[in-house]
């Protein structure tokens, strides 16, 4: 096997993988040959691999293919050691008592970001999210304060791809979005009403690293109808509180009020 065609049968693996984090817990050859561009052939080669290895599962009767035990204790081991989720745990923990709400820790991961840990709200009423799943960057308010600080021509790649709708609030024209981003960058968090989930609102800030990009971000969500205008304003200065607090364990030496871009 040459180095370019082992580069490209890992390449083809690692997004199988991948597959399996955007959205249903199970995929069929059919879906993931023609979601990837690839044969039937060559997909169940390489799920047959993955197979072996433990990484997926095989339901016999649906003839569905599901993460396996191997993939679950690489996703655990990666965070326990994940650095953002462990500098931010005690700022999490404040964050949500000083908001009552849900609090979450997202990290940038390639094509999106993907929630790592969350605090549930104490409310009877409260809203959860599901960690490790991967999301794209243009829903929500954590999603939005990622992309807003991203490099401009990383930033303009993601507006140019397209837009999908998750919901019907999820905003899908690149110039309003474009706009907006200015603003999340002038005020240094973003907000979101039922942009990634009907009936979700949020309040969000970017975490920047040691080297001044940002890594993820720090988040207040809660069912929509809580998330007044009124509770955004002011739940906006513990989020960036927090976001800061979070960097600067992080290694960032931006000041206080730097939720914005180094």
């Amino acid at each position: 096997m040459t180095t370019q065609s082992g580069t490209e049968t890992a390449g083809r693996v690692i997004d199988v993988l991948l597959l399996f984090t955007d959205g249903t817990d199970e995929l069929g050859v059919s879906r993931i040959a023609r979601e990837l561009g690839l044969s039937k052939a060559v997909v169940h080669r390489i799920l047959q691999t993955l197979v072996a290895r433990g990484m997926v599962t095989l339901d016999q009767h649906t003839r569905l293919y599901q993460l396996g035990p191997t993939a679950a204790a690489l996703g655990a081991r990666a965070l326990r050691d994940l650095d953002l989720r462990a500098v931010a745990a005690n700022t999490l923990r404040r964050l949500q008592e000083e908001t009552r709400e849900t609090v979450t820790l997202t990290a940038l991961v390639p094509g999106g970001r993907a929630y790592v840990d969350q605090i549930v709200s104490t409310h009877e009423v409260k809203m959860t999210v599901e960690l490790g799943r991967r999301f794209p960057l243009h829903a929500g308010s954590s999603g939005k304060a990622v992309l807003a600080f991203l490099p401009e021509g990383r930033r303009e790649e993601i507006l140019a791809a397209g837009l999908p709708a998750l919901t019907g609030s999820t905003p899908t024209d690149a110039a309003r979005l474009r706009a907006e981003l200015d603003s999340v960058r002038d005020s240094g968090y973003a907000s979101s009403a039922g942009e990634r989930q009907a009936d979700a609102g949020s309040v969000a800030a970017p975490v920047f690293g040691l080297d001044g990009d940002v890594r993820g971000a720090v988040s207040v969500c809660g069912p929509r109808s809580r998330f007044t205008p009124e509770f955004v304003r002011d739940c906006a200065p513990h989020v960036l509180d927090a976001a800061h607090d979070i960097s600067h364990a992080l290694g960032w030496p931006g000041a206080k009020e730097g939720s914005r871009s180094p």
